[in-house]
C-alpha cells in the first residue's frame, strides 16, 4: 500500500452524518423490503414438508468445496437452492437456482456450500412457484429464519446463458407466501498434517487460508541459498522496482511461470514511468459470453524500496527486503484465487494481475487501466493489499468500496449490499459487521487502520484510495478491496515487515498467531472469490 501523498486527515463522522449514512442505505432498499412474518410454518404448505425432499449426502455435506449432491423428490415440489451452483448446460457458476421436481424425480447438483458457516438451508415450496422470500443482506440464513421480520424477495427468470438450463434469480416484489425450510449442517474438510495451532480449521477447501500462508512463507523465505537466484535466498525478495534490479526480474519470470501453470494466457507488460522501467504480470482467461468485459483481480507485488533507490524525493521508502504484509500477502491471495477460478468458464474475461510500482504512485495499475485495448471495458475490480493483520486478531478487517462521492451518503449501495450479503452468511460475520459499522460511523477510516479492535469487520466507502483500486475508480469502475491495520503497523515499509512479525502481531490470548493469520487470509480470499462469482453473473455498476 502506498503512503499518503497529501496532508489529509479523515474527519470524524458526527452523529448527524451517521444518521444520513444509515438513512441513505435504508431508503435505497426500502422498496425491496417486504414483511415476512408468518413465512415459516411447520410445513410451509399443506402438501410440502421437510420429508418431501431427500438430500442423499445429508450426513456428509462439505463446506467450502464444490460437491455433487443428489436431490430426490418424494412429492411434487419446487426447491430453492440459495448457494452457488454449476449449471449443467452452460457449466458456469450461478448464484442459486430454483428446481421444479415431480415425485420420484432425481437431480444431481454441483453446489458450493459456505466455507465458514456450517448451517445451510434449502427452501421447499409448491411445484412451479416463481416467487420466494430471502434474508436481509446483513444477517445469515439461520438468523433470518429465527426472525424473518426483515428481508426481501426474489423471482425466477429464464437462464440468460447460452446453453443454460437452470433458472436465474433476480430481485422480486412478492415473497410468494410460506416456505418450508430444510435445515442441514456441513463440515469443512481439513488437512491431516496440521493442528489447531497451524490453522487446520481453514486448511482445506476450494481455496483456503493455509495455502495463502504457505505462499507468503515461500515468497519471503530468506533461508540462504547461493544457487537460488540474485536474492541469495530461497524466496523472492527485494522486489522493488528499478532499472537493473536482478531480483525484480527474477521474480517476474517466476510468477509468469506460475500463472502459465494455471492454464492462463500470460502477458508481461513493460512500460516506462519517468526514468524507471516497470513491469506488470497479468494472466487472462477469455470470457465465453462477454470477452471484451474484463473482471480484474489485482495486487501489487513490488515492495517499498530502500531510500537509495527511491525514484522521487516525495516517496517515503524505508527499505524492506521481504515485504510480507505489503504485499506478499495480497500477491499470494491473487495467486490462490487464480489457481481455482481458472478452472471455470466465466462469462467475462478473467484477469489476474500482479502490479508493479504501487509504492511509487500506482504506476503499474494506472498504466494498465489507462491503456485498455480498443473496445474493452473493466466490469469490476477487486484489490488485495495488506490483508492479514486484522480480524480474527485484535485488529479490524476493512472491506472498502468505491468510488466515494460523499461521506454523507452511501454512494455505492449495490456494492455495499453485495459485501454485506457475502459476509453475513458465507462467513457468519453479521455481529462483527455491525460492530464495524458502528466504529466506522463513529470515527471514519483512519482509526480502523491504527487502533486495536476486537471482533470488528468494517464495510465502508474509502475516500482515501491509497492502493491500486484508485486507478480503476478513476476510469469509472466500481471496486472492492480488503486490508487490515496500515498506519498502526510499526513495520510498515520497514525491513521488519516479515512473516514472523505478522505472526507475533496476530497472537491473541485465545489463539496462536499462525492460526489467526490463516483464518484472516481464509476470510479475505473467500470473500474475493465469492465476489468474483457474483460479479461474473451480475456486474456491480458504479452508482455515482
Amino acid at each position: 500500500m502506498q503512503p499518503h501523498r497529501w496532508l489529509q486527515q479523515v474527519m470524524d463522522v458526527p452523529a448527524t452524518m451517521a444518521n444520513l449514512r444509515l438513512n441513505a442505505f435504508s431508503l435505497m432498499f426500502l422498496m425491496l423490503l417486504a414483511p415476512l412474518a408468518g413465512c415459516f410454518g411447520e410445513d410451509g404448505s399443506d402438501a410440502i414438508t421437510v420429508k418431501s425432499l431427500e438430500v442423499v449426502e445429508a450426513d456428509s455435506l462439505l463446506g467450502g468445496s464444490w460437491q455433487k449432491i443428489t436431490l430426490v423428490a418424494n412429492d411434487d415440489l419446487a426447491v430453492y437452492l440459495p448457494y452457488f451452483v454449476q449449471d449443467p448446460g452452460s457449466l458456469r457458476a450461478q448464484n442459486g437456482t430454483v428446481l421444479d421436481m415431480r415425485a420420484d424425480d432425481t437431480v444431481s447438483v454441483d453446489i458450493l456450500f459456505p466455507p465458514r458457516n456450517a448451517d445451510v438451508v434449502f427452501f421447499l415450496g409448491d411445484y412451479g412457484r416463481m416467487n420466494w422470500p430471502i434474508r436481509a443482506a446483513d444477517e445469515s440464513w439461520m438468523a433470518w429464519l429465527n426472525d424473518s421480520s426483515e428481508g426481501s424477495s426474489i423471482q425466477v427468470i429464464d437462464n440468460e446463458d447460452e446453453g443454460g438450463l437452470w433458472p436465474w434469480l433476480v430481485a422480486g416484489n412478492d415473497t410468494g407466501g410460506e416456505v418450508t425450510p430444510l435445515i442441514m449442517e456441513t463440515a469443512r474438510p481439513e488437512r491431516s498434517d496440521l493442528t489447531d495451532a497451524d490453522g487446520v480449521g481453514a486448511s482445506d477447501g476450494w481455496v483456503n487460508g493455509r495455502d495463502v500462508y504457505e505462499w507468503v512463507e515461500f515468497i519471503t523465505d530468506d533461508t540462504p541459498c547461493a544457487t537460488c537466484g540474485p536474492d541469495g535466498a530461497v524466496g523472492y525478495l527485494d522486489r522493488w522496482i528499478g532499472n537493473s534490479n536482478p531480483s525484480y526480474e527474477h521474480s517476474i519470470v517466476y510468477f509468469e511461470g506460475v500463472m502459465q501453470g494455471y492454464g492462463l494466457d500470460v502477458e508481461v507488460h513493460r512500460f516506462q514511468s519517468g526514468t524507471a522501467w516497470a513491469v506488470n504480470i497479468c494472466g487472462y482467461k477469455t470470457g465465453t459470453v462477454y470477452p471484451d468485459e474484463w473482471l480484474v483481480f489485482g495486487a501489487h507485488f513490488d515492495i517499498a524500496p530502500p531510500v537509495l533507490f527511491t525514484p522521487g524525493p516525495d516517496i517515503p521508502g524505508y527499505g524492506t527486503r521481504h515485504g510480507a504484509y505489503d504485499n506478499a500477502a495480497g500477491s499470494s491471495m491473487v495467486l490462490s484465487t487464480a489457481s481455482v477460478l481458472a478452472e471455470f468458464d466465466a462469462r467475462r474475461t478473467m484477469v489476474f494481475c500482479l502490479w508493479s510500482s504501487e509504492e511509487e504512485g500506482l504506476w503499474g495499475s494506472r498504466a494498465f487501466a489507462n491503456d485498455l485495448p480498443a473496445g474493452v471495458t473493466v466490469s469490476n475490480y477487486l484489490n488485495l493489499d495488506m490483508a492479514g493483520i486484522n480480524y480474527p486478531g485484535d485488529y479490524a478487517l476493512s472491506v472498502y468500496l468505491g468510488p466515494d462521492g460523499s461521506e454523507e451518503a452511501i454512494d455505492q449501495a449495490g456494492m455495499f449490499h453485495l459485501a454485506e450479503w457475502i459476509g453475513a452468511d458465507a462467513f457468519d460475520l453479521a455481529y462483527q459487521m455491525e460492530r464495524g459499522r458502528t466504529e466506522w460511523l463513529a470515527g471514519g477510516e483512519s482509526p480502523l487502520w491504527q487502533n486495536q479492535y476486537e471482533d470488528v469487520v468494517a464495510i465502508y466507502e474509502s475516500p482515501t484510495a491509497r492502493s491500486d483500486h484508485q486507478s480503476f475508480q478513476d476510469i469509472g469502475v466500481a471496486t472492492l478491496g480488503w486490508n487490515g491495520v496500515v498506519d498502526g503497523y510499526p513495520c510498515y515499509h520497514r525491513n521488519c515487515d516479515q512473516l514472523p512479525t505478522m505472526i507475533e502481531y496476530m497472537d491473541t490470548d485465545t489463539s496462536t498467531g499462525i492460526n489467526n493469520l490463516v483464518h484472516s487470509w481464509d476470510i479475505v480470499t473467500w470473500w474475493a472469490v465469492y465476489a468474483f462469482l457474483h460479479m461474473d453473473q451480475t456486474p456491480v455498476p458504479n452508482e455515482l
